[in-house]
């Protein structure tokens, strides 16, 4: 096994983490599949805010534990799930960094869905 690089947030790539404090709703093919109050949202560098909802606010009879594993060399390894709403499957819709690295040690517990696999709304 290779030895991965393990990188720190800088001011030039800033990670930060923060409650959202406000209600989020993800829907799938028009299902609500997650719903929470406790969101916390992940803001890296120039790329656009992700919200990590809590694993136990999603609703597990969607999920399915997928074989894709990806590298983060900020967070560490994510592992991935697909969602199935009705007869709709969307392959590895969901991440998750099991056991992030220190930096991002908030979001553990916690899973992301894609902006172009789901409907992730945040209320105003």
């Amino acid at each position: 096994m290779t030895d991965r690089p393990v990188l720190e947030p800088t001011a030039e790539h800033p990670i930060t983490v923060t409650p959202t404090a406000r209600h989020v709703v993800v829907r799938v093919h028009g299902d609500v599949v997650a719903e929470t109050d406790d969101a916390l949202t992940l803001q890296e560098s120039t790329y656009p805010a992700v919200q990590y909802i809590p694993l136990a606010d999603v609703a597990e009879r969607f999920l399915r534990r997928s074989d894709t594993t990806t590298y983060c060399p900020y967070k560490g390894e994510a592992n991935y799930y697909d969602v199935t709403t009705g007869q709709n499957t969307v392959a590895d819709a969901i991440w998750t960094y099991e056991q992030p690295y220190p930096a991002v040690a908030a979001i553990a517990g916690h899973v992301a869905f894609y902006a172009d696999k789901a409907d992730v709304v945040v209320a105003t």
